[in-house]
């Protein structure tokens, strides 16, 4: 999937390596060059200098040909009118905005364009809305810090090690529901067909884990 980010603050910068890691093509659109420094030594994606509710701005960032689009940046106007654009004007189907202010976010889900508030869990609720994810978090700690969700593993996970699959997503193996009974597993507990696989892990990394896990286990090359 093609997505244009406009914003790289801390969100968006983190949005955009975390969509990247999981295989999608990424532009990234604001306004002060020095932001993209935020951005992954390595990151892959592409880079454009300008206002991101400009349209010549945003075809130069590929908006033509995007699947998704989010607005991270520091203004609720400028996001808001970006996203519209993005969906008005260049039909992007999968569009979602940051805002600030609740009460303006609820009259702007209600012209379509799901939002997402200043949360310490935005990164996550950004990449679920934009790649449709429709795993839920099952539990969060009272500071939003930690996070615990259901997996869906790739078939290929299975007979591999725990510890594998916490070296791949960054995450810690809470527990295991295995013929019924749940299972405290080490790092040499190796997955069964069928298990259900609970992990716990940062806030922010949450979405990315998911869709790491969905993934086949990285190459051992």
């Amino acid at each position: 999937m093609y997505v244009v980010i406009m914003g790289c603050g801390r969100v968006g910068s983190s949005l955009a390596g975390s969509l990247t890691r999981i295989g999608h093509e990424v532009a990234v659109i604001d306004r002060d060059p020095a932001a993209f420094l935020r951005l992954e030594p390595d990151f892959p994606g592409h880079t454009v200098v300008g206002m991101g509710f400009d349209r010549d701005v945003l075809v130069k960032a590929g908006i033509e040909r995007a699947e998704a689009f989010a607005a991270v940046s520091s203004g609720d106007n400028s996001n808001i009118i970006s996203a519209r654009v993005a969906r008005e004007t260049f039909g992007v189907e999968r569009v979602v905005a940051r805002i600030y202010d609740a009460k303006r976010a609820a009259v702007y889900e209600r012209l379509g364009i799901p939002t997402v508030a200043t949360v310490p869990w935005s990164t996550d609720r950004f990449l679920h809305t934009l790649t449709r994810d429709s795993q839920t978090t099952k539990w969060r700690d009272p500071s939003g810090t930690v996070a615990v969700t259901e997996l869906s593993l790739h078939e290929d996970w299975i007979g591999r090690p725990v510890a594998e699959l916490e070296a791949a997503t960054h995450s810690r193996v809470a527990f295991i529901i295995r013929f019924g009974t749940g299972v405290l597993p080490d790092r040499k507990t190796v997955f069964q067909a069928d298990d259900q696989v609970y992990i716990a892990a940062v806030s922010g990394t949450v979405a990315e884990a998911v869709a790491l896990a969905g993934n086949p286990p990285p190459s051992d090359n």
